[in-house]
């Protein structure tokens, strides 16, 4: 299946973190907001490191931004503007085997507005919407 999709539409994982939710949360709605992904997941860590010498402990924010490999050089671009550190950390993960439904919304939801998607395999359209791309109806599923 990899082979039939084009490589803009690769989908991919694009990680960085910040010190506090408040800035997280305000990067996240950024990104989302202006499509360079689809979703933002935000997860507490803790972090050790060494910076300008010294062994840092701390609490941090990871935030994965869900996109295709066509945004990353936007979204990387992003990060390292808005971002409040002197040097965040911006990687990113590959994603594969991706449930066919959720490759479909998720490059529906990067598209510029009013942009066709891009035909991938046929829709099969639900009997219903669930209320998020992940989660099912467990009443429907009776």
């Amino acid at each position: 299946m990899t082979g039939s999709i084009d490589q803009e539409q690769q989908l991919l994982t694009i990680h960085t973190t910040v010190a506090n939710l408040d800035d997280a949360r305000q990067l996240a709605r950024r990104v989302v907001a202006g499509r360079l992904a689809a979703c933002a997941q935000l997860q507490p860590i803790d972090s050790l490191y060494f910076w300008k010498g010294e062994l840092v402990e701390e609490q941090e924010i990871r935030i994965s931004f869900k996109t295709s490999r066509g945004h990353q050089p936007a979204l990387m671009e992003l990060i390292r503007e808005a971002h409040p550190y002197e040097l965040p950390e911006i990687s990113t993960t590959p994603l594969q085997d991706v449930d066919p439904a959720y490759r479909r919304w998720l490059i529906e939801q990067v598209q510029p507005s009013g942009a066709p998607a891009p035909a991938q395999e046929p829709k099969k359209e639900p009997e219903q919407e669930p209320k998020s791309p992940w989660q099912s109806d467990p009443i429907a599923e009776r």
